[in-house]
């Protein structure tokens, strides 16, 4: 009897809906930044975090005791925020025990897009540890792509394919997906340096503009790596 379960990625936030079956592990990727900070502020000792769709929400945190406040658009902070969406923002600060509350272009979308399901979130930080919650848990997996406001980036489905790749090897997992498949062979095109790789990339020249070259090194090759799984219960994130 075969009993491997099922791979899909699909590649935007807002495609969501054409794979939700409400009982698939959904694993949200927005490598660039967001999980990448998720999985960073929960390393340096954040106790939980609210992902949320406005500014104004974020901001009717702001001041209330054993909160931080952290906001992106287009991939800037913004004023009024403690905190924007690079890891380096976590790193050696004041964070451990406070609850973030965080809002970003895309990452926070497809969270909420996909909250009716079993969500968690990767990113190379924590790649391998949640690989091995998936096999072990050896349930039907939707590799959910953030994407760039509703439309395909380059840097969320090559992760993607990273991650399939370590299901697919445990022999626990097959795939019918173009989607996943596309995902695998653009990993292959990157022959293991994703930072050169993804040079002429939408999302990279925008950090590039922005000065952001150091986001981008740290999310596709970070120096850290963690075993820690952040998954939404309720309306927050919290630590599997």
């Amino acid at each position: 009897m075969n009993t491997k379960k099922n791979i899909s990625v699909c590649f935007t936030a807002d495609q969501f809906k054409k794979y939700a079956d409400r009982k698939s592990t959904v694993v949200v990727i927005d490598l660039l930044r967001a999980t990448s900070v998720i999985s960073t502020a929960f390393m340096e000792g954040v106790k939980a975090i609210i992902p949320v769709q406005t500014l104004d929400e974020a901001l009717s945190y702001k001041g209330k005791d054993g909160y931080i406040v952290a906001a992106e658009r287009n991939a800037k902070p913004i004023e009024g925020f403690d905190f924007g969406n690079s890891p380096f923002h976590y790193i050696n600060a004041d964070v451990e025990g406070k609850t973030l509350v965080l809002t970003t272009t895309n990452g926070t979308k497809a969270i909420y897009n996909a909250r009716e399901h079993k969500v968690i979130t990767a990113s190379y930080i924590n790649i391998d540890a949640v690989a091995k919650h998936l096999i072990d848990e050896h349930n039907d997996v939707i590799l959910l792509c953030s994407g760039w406001k509703g439309v395909f980036n380059l840097e969320d489905p090559i992760f993607a394919g990273s991650l399939a790749k370590l299901l697919l090897k445990s022999d626990k997992y097959e795939s019918n997906c173009d989607s996943m498949f596309a995902s695998i062979q653009l990993l292959k095109s990157a022959e293991g340096d994703l930072f050169n790789y993804l040079s002429d990339s939408s999302h990279r020249r925008r950090l590039k503009s922005l000065n952001l070259e150091d986001d981008t090194r740290f999310c596709l090759s970070p120096p850290i790596k963690s075993d820690i799984i952040p998954i939404l219960k309720g309306d927050k994130l919290v630590v599997l």
